[in-house]
C-alpha cells in the first residue's frame, strides 16, 4: 500500500480545519481508550486536563507532543491519523507496535488551543520555558520526559505562511530541524541520529512535494524544548507544518505530515537509516521569510498629486469568531518588495488603486479596494 492509500484509509475524519480543542479530540481519545492507554497526566493553567496516549510494547521509546502552541493544530490531526494506522491491525502496524513504545501528548496547551493563541493562558510561550519551567504545561512535558526516558523526541509544530524553501519561490510546506545541543552547533552522536532521520524523511517527501521542504534555523537556545532535550542527550526532531498552495485549512499539509511520521517509523523499524548524512541534511533549503499571502504588483497610486507605480502586500490574520477561524486580509507593507513572493499574486499592469477611505493602500487597512474602479477586491481576492 502506498502512502496516499494509507492516508486515505486511516485519516481521522472527525477532525479537520485549523481550530482544534479538547472538545474535538475527547471523542477520539474515548474511542482509543480500550485498555487505559489514555491518561490524564496534568492540568493546564485553567484546569483543563492534559492527556497522554501510550501504545506499543517495543524497546525503542518515542515521545511525541503537539499543540505546545495552541494555534498549531496540523500536527495534531496528522498524529491521530498515524495513531489510526497503529490501531489498524495490519502487518506494518504489528511490526511498529513490537518495535516501538509510543507516548503521545496530542494537545499540550489546551488553554491556548481553546483561545487559538500561541501562548498558554498566562501568555507564556511554552517553547521558551524549558529551563525555568514556570508553567504547569511545561512541567507536565518535562516530568513525562524524565519518567518515560525516550529514545527519540518528536516536537510537532506549525509554521506561518511567510516561510519559503530558500529563495526558490516555493513555500516551505514542511520544515525540519535537528536542534543544536550547544552554542557551537556541533554534531554529536545523538544529533546525528536526528539528522540522518530527517534526511531519510526528505528523500520520501521530495517524491511528493519536490523543492517544498525547508530546514529550520539551528541557532542554539537552551530555553527551547528541542534544544533542551537534545542537550539532555535524546535525539530530537522538530517538525514544522507549513503552507501548501491554497491550503489554508492545512488539510493537504496534514497529509504530508502524516507521510513524514509514517516514513520516520518505517525507517527506524527497518533499521534502514544511512549514517552520516550531514551534507544531505545541509542541502535541504534553509527556511526563509520570503512570502506574503497576497502580493499586488505594478499598482498606480496617486500620492500627493503625483502618480507612482508601486507594489503592496497583504497578510491574513487568523481571527477566532464564534468558534470558527476567519481569515481576514490586511495590508502589511507597501514598496518595492524585491525578493519576496505572494501565495496569491496579481499584476495590476499600472491600474489605478482606489478604496473607500483615502485611495492609498495603508498598513493595517483591510484589503478591500478597487483597481481602475472596475475590478473589486474583497478580503484580498477579486470579487466575482
Amino acid at each position: 500500500m502506498n502512502l496516499e492509500e494509507l492516508f486515505t484509509q486511516y485519516k481521522e475524519d472527525s477532525i479537520a480545519g485549523r481550530y482544534l480543542t479538547l472538545d474535538h479530540i475527547r471523542p477520539i481519545l474515548d474511542r482509543l481508550n480500550t485498555n487505559n492507554q489514555v491518561q490524564i497526566i496534568g492540568k493546564s493553567v485553567l484546569g483543563e486536563p492534559i492527556y497522554s496516549y501510550e501504545i506499543g510494547t517495543g524497546k525503542t521509546r518515542i515521545y511525541l507532543w503537539s499543540q505546545m502552541h495552541g494555534n498549531e493544530s496540523t500536527t495534531t490531526k496528522a498524529l491521530f491519523d498515524f495513531i489510526n494506522v497503529l490501531n489498524g491491525k495490519s502487518e506494518i502496524a504489528a511490526k511498529m507496535l513490537s518495535t516501538f513504545t509510543f507516548l503521545c501528548i496530542p494537545i499540550l496547551n489546551p488553554d491556548g488551543a481553546r483561545l487559538y493563541t500561541r501562548e498558554n493562558a498566562n501568555k507564556v510561550d511554552l517553547n521558551r520555558d524549558s529551563q525555568n519551567l514556570t508553567q504547569p504545561e511545561s512541567n507536565v512535558l518535562r516530568t513525562v520526559f524524565e519518567k518515560f526516558k525516550p529514545d527519540y523526541c518528536f516536537n510537532l509544530h506549525d509554521q506561518r505562511t511567510i516561510f519559503g524553501a530558500g529563495e526558490t519561490g516555493k513555500p516551505a510546506t514542511l520544515s525540519f530541524l535537528a536542534p543544536s545541543y550547544n552554542e557551537e552547533r556541533e554534531i554529536n552522536e545523538n544529533r546525528l541520529k536526528a539528522i540522518n532521520l530527517i534526511a531519510g524523511i526528505n528523500d520520501e517527501l521530495q517524491k511528493h512535494i519536490p523543492g517544498q521542504i525547508g530546514r529550520f534555523d539551528d541557532s542554539f537556545n537552551i530555553n527551547c524544548i528541542g534544544d533542551t532535550f537534545q542537550f539532555l542527550g535524546v535525539p530530537t526532531i522538530l517538525f514544522e507544518a507549513g503552507h501548501y498552495e491554497g491550503d489554508y485549512e492545512r488539510e493537504i499539509t496534514r497529509k504530508f505530515l502524516f507521510f513524514s511520521l509514517f516514513t520516520s517509523f518505517k525507517l527506524l523499524s527497518a533499521n534502514d537509516l544511512v549514517d552520516n548524512r550531514i551534507q544531505d541534511y545541509l542541502n535541504i533549503s534553509q527556511n526563509k521569510v520570503v512570502f506574503y499571502d497576497f502580493m499586488y504588483k505594478n499598482v498606480k497610486i496617486n500620492y500627493d498629486g503625483i502618480e507612482i507605480i508601486t507594489n503592496f502586500v497583504a497578510q491574513y490574520k487568523e481571527e477566532l469568531i464564534e468558534n470558527k477561524i476567519h481569515f481576514n486580509a490586511y495590508i502589511v507593507e507597501v514598496g518595492e518588495l524585491e525578493n519576496y513572493f505572494g501565495h496569491y499574486e496579481y499584476d495590476a499592469k499600472d491600474a489605478l488603486y482606489s478604496d473607500d477611505y483615502d485611495n492609498l493602500p495603508k498598513v493595517n487597512q483591510k484589503a478591500d479596494f478597487y483597481l481602475n474602479k472596475n475590478v473589486k477586491f474583497v478580503n484580498g481576492l477579486i470579487k466575482s
